[in-house]
């Protein structure tokens, strides 16, 4: 019996010690309580209406059409967009503050819209937009539709090593059991197959050459799809980050690969350009990290293909240790 009791301390005291071993370190203002509102107005062209767009920094409000650039430290950008095409004004809100049914504490909501503009109260444009939000920045105002990852810049600086990206969510799914591709240039198509939501950590090393090219190594990937609603909020949801050249295991899909050629994001080069991040390669499991990205989308990610009526809900961002 005494043996017995030694042995439960012992698994006791393994698991208080695994337990202090683990550390949790929140991404600033993953908590989603502070919001920036913007209110500002469309041209008469399109009506005049007046839209509120959200961002996620300090809370304050911000009066007039006028373009936004990360605000208070906040590191996050959002697919909410103010658009000047030729003059003509444009406002896109796909991320909201929301409250949680759960615990009435605030998260972001982001949901697939059709974003309608109509000239003279006729349809003119249908744009399908996936409600996202990065660790970057957007480029406002948004001049056209091509080559929409271009006005953003994806990444903050980051040397740290995390095991698992950490977070709460909750997703409601499309009934719809197809895609809808709608660019506004052309009319929209269905896409066949249904639609996901995703969230990843990405960890690269990045480094630029003399022409101010911009390559990067996938040092850690944490990359998971979500196509099946939820019955309330999952808390503590953990995505693994695995080092080094993944494309081998048996966990690898497709869409964790290389981010290179059209599917690259882009950076702000040290010439102050806009510049694509292509990543050549997998880095050494234990090669220098320098930036991370992070994103959680109520689509896949492809640009204007997705589900109207997805609902992604997420709260309270950490990185685990």
């Amino acid at each position: 019996m005494k043996n017995y009791y030694c042995l439960v301390a012992l698994l006791l005291l393994a698991f208080t010690v695994n337990l202090s071993a683990q550390k949790r370190e929140k991404i600033p203002f993953s908590d989603f309580e502070q919001w920036v509102t913007r209110n500002m107005t469309e041209s008469k062209l399109l009506g005049g209406n007046n839209r509120t767009l959200y961002a996620i920094a300090p809370t304050t409000t911000i009066e007039g059409t006028v373009a936004y650039r990360n605000m208070g430290g906040s590191p996050w950008a959002t697919s909410n967009a103010y658009a000047n095409v030729v003059g003509i004004k444009k406002a896109s809100c796909t991320v909201t503050p929301d409250r949680r049914s759960d615990n009435g504490g605030t998260c972001a909501r982001l949901d697939s819209k059709l974003e309608v503009v109509r000239v003279l109260n006729m349809v003119d444009i249908e744009v399908l937009v996936s409600g996202s939000i990065y660790l970057g920045e957007l480029y406002e105002p948004i001049r056209s539709v091509n080559s929409p990852y271009s006005k953003m810049t994806m990444g903050i600086p980051f040397t740290k090593r995390p095991k698992k990206l950490v977070f709460d969510y909750k997703l409601q799914m499309s009934d719809d059991g197809n895609r809808i591709y709608s660019t506004g240039l052309k009319p929209k198509k269905v896409v066949q197959g249904p639609d996901s939501a995703e969230v990843y950590i990405l960890l690269q090393h990045r480094w630029e050459d003399e022409d101010g090219n911009v390559y990067a190594h996938r040092v850690g990937t944490g990359r998971k799809r979500y196509t099946q609603s939820t019955n309330g909020w999952v808390n503590g949801e953990a995505i693994d980050v695995h080092y080094g050249n993944i494309s081998t295991e048996l966990f690898y899909r497709p869409f964790m690969g290389l981010l290179n050629g059209k599917r690259s994001y882009s950076c702000m080069n040290s010439k102050g350009k806009i510049v694509p991040v292509q990543e050549v390669d997998w880095g050494a499991p234990d090669e220098e990290v320098t930036h991370m990205l992070v994103m959680a989308s109520s689509g896949c990610g492809t640009a204007f293909v997705g589900a109207e009526n997805t609902t992604l809900w997420v709260d309270n961002f950490y990185l685990e240790y």
